[in-house]
């Protein structure tokens, strides 16, 4: 009986120890994009370019940002160890001014949170011009 219980046990330990060493890993290519200096209106879609590393497939189950002006957009299905995945992001460019949001990540990777950023600032071209004829004396008008 007790080499029964000891088989078992034996064997359960090392489906545990299986078990855990197949899990889903993800690698970023960046994890903070720039947008620059932008012009108010334009196209405000970036994509986050990404690899599962790990030996399980990778599950993104939610993608959050911390503001309403930013709309990630996950993976529906698995990433396959060694595949490639995008998470596209898309950021309101009708606010005029800089631009450092977090987009948080949520997934069955080793790392169960990874936070990525954007960062930028958006300018409105047709204040740009009247401050610059603000500063101008009458002569240079």
């Amino acid at each position: 009986m007790k080499k029964i219980i000891t088989i078992l046990f034996v064997g359960l330990f090392t489906m545990a120890i299986q078990a855990q060493e197949k899990t889903a890993k993800i690698k970023f290519k960046t994890e903070t994009i720039d947008y620059g200096t932008i012009e108010k209106g334009a196209d405000g879609v970036r994509v986050f370019e990404f690899t599962n590393t790990g030996t399980a497939p990778l599950v993104i189950t939610r993608v959050y940002s911390s503001c309403g002006c930013t709309i990630p957009k996950k993976p529906d299905a698995p990433i396959l160890p060694g595949e490639n995945g995008i998470i596209e992001v898309k950021y309101d460019t009708k606010r005029v001014g800089p631009i450092r949001k977090t987009i948080t990540v949520y997934s069955n990777a080793d790392e169960r949170t990874k936070a990525i950023k954007i960062k930028g600032k958006i300018v409105d071209p047709s204040k740009k011009k009247s401050i610059m004829m603000k500063n101008k004396s009458e002569i240079e008008s």
